[in-house]
Order: structure tokens, then C-alpha cells, then sequence
């Protein structure tokens, strides 16, 4: 199927989406469309004979109304910074995308209730902002923070860096108001913390990519701003004393260990070489490192217990060296290296990636044996695995071997993720632990996920999208 064979002749469609979002918001242009075409890192590139763009949830509602009269297949679509696929249109051209970045309203900021009512086009900075404007938190956090958006975190249950104290996405939300594929709303705002009155239906719609449902507000969880952070770069002998240390600092500090990032020296090194600015806090070279911050609601005190656990660390071999960042400049620039490390491996040249999560004591062995076998399929080929070791999640990526071909590198994508994922899977691990399923991961969830559980996500797609208009082909 192609744009000229969609169940309402172009022409038409484009005329009564017009007369729902107003001419304007129908995007038809070459140039204007492109750039909801293409998935970040370039993996996907799909096509549409339109980009509709909602201004508020009746608009978005009217539109699925007519999508499911017609059966017109909608990719919905926030920030454009999913990392799988989810959010980019087939290259049929069957599909229109539905962009939610103009239901950009915080509708309400609560500190009383720590609540905070926002629509999905809201970035994911200017809900951080809107809450630090009332001296609360919001803490969701992640690399593409200034651009990707709420609705787009919510629909992939997305986690970042603050897993460990916050929990992911779906934690941090108390009700969503969504736009079935009917286009009826379902309004789920509640602002309660208890109610018991029957299904949860909010946890449906979340990491769900948009195939349920179309989330265009959430009422997000509040929590005290931080009154004084410590913040760590620490060198570390290998995988095992990165999770001593992380036990040290769980039992040290509880729920006001607020980060614990690991990398390799191989990362950090690529950092240092090709993101402008970027140093090695550390004189000596060390094979893996750790970035650890501390968060607390007290202005003083927490300084001196910092430093206490990590010379405690030092004395029992967990430790080689740390340093503490002085100011929030140096605190900064320390959470630019971790931050910098996916973006620094494209310059190095094909980078194949896995987004996976074990439990923690795995973690060891499975970066032992999954290097192993990536060395083993790909001689020469050059590990960075790093990331949320908090919460178990690694991306576990791999840059091309020295002097190879791009190419014929990323064209072993396939067979190099199904041989770290038997890795992951061997010790009771997910292969999508942040990133979702998309188009990406869509045949590894079919070989990895109980039947019984697949079966049941079918008979939920099933019920709620009977047509399959709502981003068909991701996930299922």
C-alpha cells in the first residue's frame, strides 16, 4: 500500500484534517516534513503524505475519530528521540504521523498536592523547569532532556539516570489523560495517590509506544528539590568492585544515592578525544569507572559522609581513585562525560548497540562473557559497555574494529545483538531495558517473551485498536 492507495483519497484527507488542526498544522511539504521521517541515529527513514499537528486533545481526538472511520493508520510521535524505530512512519507511505509537540501546556503546578498536570508535547526540560520554578523535583533525566518530550518518555516508559532513587517513567506519573484509537478520551487525571477502584488502566498506555493509545497529558509526580548533591568520579579495578561500591553506597545513603553510572576506560577515552572540552578528571589510566552522586534535602552534612564512604571504599580495594567535584561547574563536567558517551561513539564510526538489563550481581559476567563473544564473532572489535548500573541496565555497545568497513559492520548488527542477548538472557536479563521494542527489537521480543504474556498483549492490542491504525508494525 502506498499514499494513493489510503481508504480516503489524499486530496480529501488532507482537506478534513485541515478542517480539524486548521491548513497550517497539515504538513505536506518535502522540506517541512523531512525531519519527522528519520530516526536519530538514522537506522529508519520512513514516508507520509502527512504531518498533522494537534493543538490540543479534542483536536487529537477528532483525528483518530476519523482515522478509525477510515482505517488510516497513524504513527503518533513526540520529540523524535526514541533510540528503536517506534516513532517513525513505514516506508509505504501509508501512514500519517501525528506529532504532539504543540499540546505544549503545563496546566496546572500543585507543590500543596507535589503534583504537577502537563500535555504530552511538554519537553522534558520545561517539565523540570516548571517544577524547579516551585522548589520541587521533577526527576526524570536523560541525555535528550531539552528535546525529547513527556508524551514520548511516558510511551516508552522511558529511565535515564536517576532509576536507582526514582524508579522509570511509569513511577513518577499518578494519572494520563489518553485518546483511544476511536477517538474516544479516556481521562485518568487524578491527582490521588490511593484509589482502589478496579483496573489500573494508566500502566497499559505506558511503554506502550503509542500502539494502545495516544497519551496527550499526565498528571507527573513532585518530589523536595535537593538542598546539596555530591558528586564522585571514581576509578574502579573492574565490573565486581563497581557493584561493591554500589552495595557500600546503597547501604550508606538509601534512597539519596541518586546516580551510579559505570563506563569503561575505552569510553571515557573517546569522550576525552572527541566531545570539545571534555578532560580526564583522573591523572592515572584505570580500566572502568564509576560516577556517583549523592542527594539531600539538608544544606550541610552530606559532604563529610561522602567522603567517608568512599575512603571507607579505598581501605577495602573497592576504590583505586576518586575525584569530588568542587562546584557545580565540575559537577557539570563530570556528568558531560557519562552523558557524552553515546554520542562521542558515532564520530569513532559504526557503533552496534544493545540496550539490556540483568540483575546487578550479573553484571560481571555478563560484560565478561558478552565481550567474550563479541571478540570471538568480530576480532578486533571494541567493547563500550556503560551505563545505569543502579538499576542492572548497560548499553552494552560495541565501535567497529579499527580501520573496517562501516558498512559491512552494521550489517552484522542482527547477529552480533542475538549473540549478547543469549548472553542476557542466560542470567534472567531483558533485551530492552530503557529504549522499548519499536521496529528494532520487534523479532526479539517475539523469541524472548513467555507466549502466555505475548498472547495476552495481542488480546489487548486487539481490544483497544481493533483496526490496528495505531502505529502498526511496532512492537507486535
Amino acid at each position: 500500500m502506498t499514499a494513493a492507495d489510503l481508504p480516503l483519497p489524499l486530496p480529501d484527507l488532507i482537506e478534513r484534517l485541515g478542517a480539524i488542526v486548521g491548513p497550517a498544522d497539515v504538513l505536506t511539504e518535502p522540506f517541512d516534513v523531512e525531519p519527522h521521517l528519520v530516526e536519530l541515529r538514522g537506522l529508519y527513514h520512513g514516508a507520509t503524505p502527512a504531518v498533522v499537528r494537534p493543538k490540543t486533545t479534542a483536536e487529537v481526538a477528532a483525528v483518530m475519530a476519523l482515522a478509525h472511520e477510515f482505517g488510516i493508520r497513524v504513527v503518533p510521535q513526540g520529540g523524535n528521540t526514541g533510540l528503536v524505530g517506534g516513532q517513525t512512519p513505514s516506508e509505504a507511505g501509508d501512514e500519517i504521523v501525528l506529532s504532539l509537540k504543540r499540546l505544549d501546556r503545563i496546566r496546572e503546578v500543585d507543590p500543596v498536592t507535589d503534583t504537577m498536570t502537563v500535555e504530552a508535547g511538554v519537553t522534558l526540560l520545561g517539565a523540570q523547569e516548571a517544577a524547579e520554578a516551585v522548589d520541587r523535583l521533577f526527576p526524570l533525566s536523560l541525555a535528550a532532556e531539552g528535546s525529547c518530550t513527556i508524551g514520548g518518555n511516558l510511551a516508552t516508559n522511558a529511565g535515564g539516570t536517576q532509576v536507582i532513587a526514582y524508579g522509570n517513567a511509569r513511577d513518577l506519573v499518578l494519572g494520563l489523560e489518553v485518546v483511544l484509537a476511536d477517538g474516544r478520551v479516556l481521562n485518568g487525571l487524578g491527582k490521588l495517590r490511593k484509589d482502589n477502584t478496579g483496573y489500573d488502566l494508566k500502566h497499559l498506555f505506558m511503554g506502550s509506544e503509542g500502539t494502545l493509545g495516544i497519551i496527550t497529558a499526565a498528571v507527573l509526580k513532585l518530589w523536595p528539590r535537593p538542598r546539596s548533591q555530591s558528586t564522585a568520579f571514581v576509578a574502579v579495578g573492574s565490573p565486581a568492585a563497581a557493584v561493591a561500591l554500589l552495595g557500600r553506597a546503597k547501604r550508606a545513603f538509601g534512597p539519596a544515592l541518586t546516580g551510579f553510572e559505570f563506563m569503561p576506560r575505552f569510553g571515557l577515552d573517546l569522550v576525552v578525544a572527541h566531545l570539545p572540552g571534555a578532560r580526564d578528571p583522573i591523572a592515572d589510566r584505570h580500566p572502568w569507572y564509576v560516577l556517583i552522586e549523592v542527594s539531600s534535602a539538608s544544606e550541610a552534612g552530606v559532604e563529610e559522609a561522602f567522603e567517608a564512604m568512599l575512603g571507607e571504599a579505598m581501605e577495602a580495594g573497592e576504590v583505586d581513585d576518586a575525584v569530588i567535584a568542587g562546584s557545580l561547574d565540575q559537577r557539570a563536567a563530570l556528568w558531560r562525560i557519562r552523558e557524552g558517551m553515546s554520542e562521542v561513539q558515532g564520530i569513532e564510526g559504526g557503533s552496534i548497540k544493545h540496550d539490556v538489563s540483568v540483575p546487578i550481581a550479573s553484571v560481571p559476567e555478563v560484560i565478561e562473557e558478552g565481550i567474550r563473544v563479541a571478540e570471538a564473532f568480530i576480532p578486533g572489535i571494541r567493547p563500550v559497555p556503560f551505563g545505569h548500573l543502579g538499576d542492572g541496565n548497560i548499553h552494552f555497545n560495541f565501535s567497529q574494529p579499527v580501520g573496517a568497513d562501516k558498512a559491512e559492520y552494521l550489517a552484522k548488527w542482527d547477529e552480533l545483538n542475538d549473540r549478547v542477548h543469549a548472553v542476557v538472557l542466560a542470567h534472567g536479563g531483558s533485551v530492552s531495558a530503557e529504549h522499548g521494542i519499536g521496529r528494532l527489537k520487534k523479532h526479539a521480543l517475539a523469541e524472548v517473551k513467555d507466549p502466555v504474556a505475548l498472547a495476552t498483549m495481542r488480546a489487548i492490542k486487539a481490544t483497544l485498536d481493533p483496526k490496528g491504525i495505531l502505529n502498526p508494525g511496532k512492537v507486535l
